[in-house]
């Protein structure tokens, strides 16, 4: 098993359009993924992969897959991604032929190793719906590639959450059959994280007895309404992504998720002058 730590970085929800073009009229989701790749690329220690949770494109459309590819070849990490509701089966494998997909066709679920670890891509996306479901053969194969190995922590990667947020029209839109993966998740304790995006935001809970998080995204953020009284909408806030910094040790090691800002910030600044002290 690997003596150092693994670093993977985890954005979600990119929205792109075809070039030109605003989310909503009012939100460069290209600019801000240019902000995003600049920023993976910069970061030290470089991550090991890149794993991009859904919504690669946005209505979808292959002028939107195109844009994307032009966008990404700017980053220098390797990609492992998973299609969202806003995304096409089709159009994925198309655009990402050398994925490491499960099957011929149907859902894209994926299998990486890294070292001592293990990444496990499920496709949640159901074909012209909002919503979140994972099929009888992705359930069968989650699990016999779960039974497959005892002792390697594992990395659990999906669109659409398995648990509700409190907003409530993204709760309307997640995973349906939460229950069938709790299930599965609760018989392999070395499911060391489960990794969402769809709802724009972090958030962060247990699930079947692992760490269970949502990750923000580039752009634009679900408006954070906990009281139902306001309409659906998204803020423009600070965005940023995910780094899932697994360590090994004993058992199955230890994850450890950062939130990464977007963007250049002051600093720096040392807390202590040359003579050791603490500055004051």
């Amino acid at each position: 098993m690997t003596a150092r730590p693994l670093h993977i970085a985890q954005i979600s929800d990119l929205h792109i359009k075809s070039p030109g073009r605003l989310a909503y009229r009012r939100v460069d989701t290209a600019r801000a993924l240019a902000r995003c790749i600049a920023e993976l690329n910069r970061f030290e220690p470089a991550p090991d992969l890149v794993v991009i949770s859904g919504d690669l494109a946005d209505t979808p459309a292959a002028a939107e897959y195109e844009h994307l590819l032009s966008l990404l070849a700017e980053l220098k990490i390797p990609v492992a991604a998973i299609p969202g509701n806003h995304d096409s089966r089709d159009l994925m494998r198309a655009a990402f032929p050398d994925q490491l997909y499960a099957a011929a066709s149907g859902a894209l679920n994926q299998r990486l190793t890294l070292e001592g670890l293990e990444l496990i891509l499920l496709d949640s996306s159901v074909p012209g719906q909002p919503y979140g479901e994972l099929d009888e053969p992705s359930l069968a194969w989650l699990d016999a590639t779960l039974s497959a190995s005892r002792q390697r922590p594992a990395l659990l990667f999906l669109h659409h959450p398995p648990f509700a947020t409190g907003i409530w029209h993204m709760d309307a839109q997640h995973l349906r059959n939460a229950d069938d993966l709790a299930a599965i998740v609760g018989r392999h304790p070395r499911v060391q994280l489960i990794g969402c995006g769809h709802v724009h935001r972090a958030a962060l809970t247990r699930f079947a007895g692992a760490a269970c998080t949502i990750c923000p995204a580039p752009n634009h953020a679900v408006d954070l309404d906990l009281s139902a009284s306001r309409p659906p909408g998204f803020k423009v806030e600070p965005p940023a992504f995910h780094l899932h910094s697994w360590h090994p040790g004993s058992g199955f090691g230890t994850v450890v998720t950062h939130q990464i800002p977007i963007g250049d910030f002051d600093g720096p600044h040392p807390f202590f002058d040359a003579a050791g002290r603490l500055i004051d």
